[in-house]
């Protein structure tokens, strides 16, 4: 069943420059059927939206800054995201803003049975991340696009110096993972250590650390094993790993 979701960006909080990429992300994980951003676009400051709206076909939505701050754009988006809810013409939501303000929105929405994907900026706090089913950092969208566009050398080393380098931490959590879902000879699918993982924490991406897929980053790890199986049918391999 294709999923039909509702994009909402906060266009006050979201650089424009992500925008090409972040749709391209979003169109991974479903059909954006309603693509909305808010702002006050009597504000210079998001005059570099415009064009990037009809490119995009998405819909500004008008609110001004009744005072200082930004809670007008946010309740805006609040507002209507209860309004789309309720006309069950959405099974998810795409909730594209790096504010914690939103934390408490992507809870309800869960709650009514939403898959919930979050996007933004590594500045993010991690409440809004964890309460996502699933959170993208915009900045490895952008890194990608560069690298896909251009061989050189220097591109790579930049793409190199931008991406996260894995932690003990990171390290422990998948082990964890492998050993909750493993058979009797610790061995387990590694589609499902990836979406454990996702459940686990949200924001884990192969892409924060310079891989493009979980499988060469479990491979670039000496603590793990990797097992290519022959897959029924014909299909293409299975890929099984475990803790050494």
């Amino acid at each position: 069943m294709e999923i039909n979701l509702a994009v909402l960006i906060d266009g006050d909080n979201i650089p424009s420059a992500y925008v090409k990429e972040m749709m391209e992300e979003i169109a991974k994980y479903g059909n954006p059927t309603i693509k909305r951003i808010y702002g006050d676009w009597t504000n210079p400051k998001l005059s570099k939206w415009k064009n990037l709206l009809l490119e995009n076909a998405i819909t500004p939505i008008q609110q001004y800054a009744y005072t200082t701050g930004k809670n007008a754009t946010d309740s805006a988006m609040i507002i209507d995201a209860m309004d789309i809810l309720y006309s069950n013409k959405v099974n998810g939501f795409c909730i594209v803003s790096s504010d914690s303000d939103f934390t408490r929105l992507a809870t309800r929405l869960r709650e009514a049975g939403m898959h919930v994907i979050g996007i933004g900026e590594k500045k993010t706090p991690s409440p809004f991340i964890v309460a996502c089913d699933k959170f993208i950092y915009i900045e490895i969208l952008k890194d990608l696009s560069e690298e896909s566009s251009s061989e050189s050398s220097d591109s790579r080393s930049r793409k190199k110096t931008s991406v996260d380098k894995i932690t003990t931490k990171q390290i422990k959590l998948i082990a964890s993972t492998i050993s909750a879902l493993a058979d009797d000879d610790g061995w387990a699918f590694l589609g499902d250590v990836g979406s454990l993982l996702q459940k686990k924490q949200p924001n884990f991406d192969s892409r924060n650390y310079g891989f493009q897929k979980l499988t060469p980053l479990i491979k670039s790890i000496k603590n793990f094993e990797i097992d290519q199986r022959e897959g029924s049918k014909g299909r293409s391999k299975l890929i099984y790993v475990r803790n050494r």
